[in-house]
């Protein structure tokens, strides 16, 4: 039987998690400019849910902060210096992680997506990130693999080397210790 999982905050921790969002948001104003944090908090008080997922990816070590806005959306976005340390080690998808039959990994990026209600970068979401500041510089970061790259067995990732956004390639059932995925959610 599935674990039933609470998606709602105590006041102390919606609290404690609106003072680190607001203090990230005050700090890092280049990711957001024109944007005012009081139309942001009404949004996110608003949601419960969405503030039940921004908990889970700063929990995750991925310090979510807001990164664009539009049709009436704020987009906040894992913006850790690496990709966040509580979301590596994670084959691709639930097809990879059955697929292995030895040392398997605990999850899989786009499960453990799904269980935090957040989407997994895209290459031209993870591109725009880059153009905030520089991200994954010694890591690596999953990003959504197209159909026909995925239905081969392979699975998509990028990094920040050399000033330049690079993408690869591995097999969807690989998972590495400084590979993990940057996720996205819209309130």
């Amino acid at each position: 039987m599935a674990e039933t999982v609470n998606k709602k905050l105590s006041q102390e921790e919606e609290r404690t998690l609106l003072d680190v969002l607001t203090e990230r948001f005050e700090k890092n104003m280049n990711r957001h400019p024109g944007l005012e944090w009081a139309a942001v908090q009404a949004k996110l008080t608003a949601n419960p849910e969405k503030m039940w997922s921004l908990h889970e990816m700063e929990r995750t070590g991925g310090e979510p902060d807001v990164i664009g806005f539009d049709d009436s959306e704020f987009h906040f976005c894992d913006c850790s210096a690496e990709s966040p340390t509580g979301r590596r080690s994670l084959c691709y998808d639930r097809k990879a992680l059955d697929s292995r039959k030895k040392n398997k990994p605990e999850n899989s990026i786009m499960d453990l997506a799904a269980s935090m209600g957040i989407e997994v970068l895209n290459e031209e979401q993870y591109r725009t990130l880059q153009e905030l500041g520089p991200f994954d510089r010694k890591t690596s970061s999953w990003i959504q693999t197209p159909p026909a790259i995925r239905d081969l067995g392979g699975a998509l990732f990028c990094d920040y080397r050399y000033g330049h956004v690079f993408l690869y390639h591995n097999g969807a059932d690989s998972y590495y210790a400084a590979r993990g995925f940057r996720g996205l959610l819209k309130v």
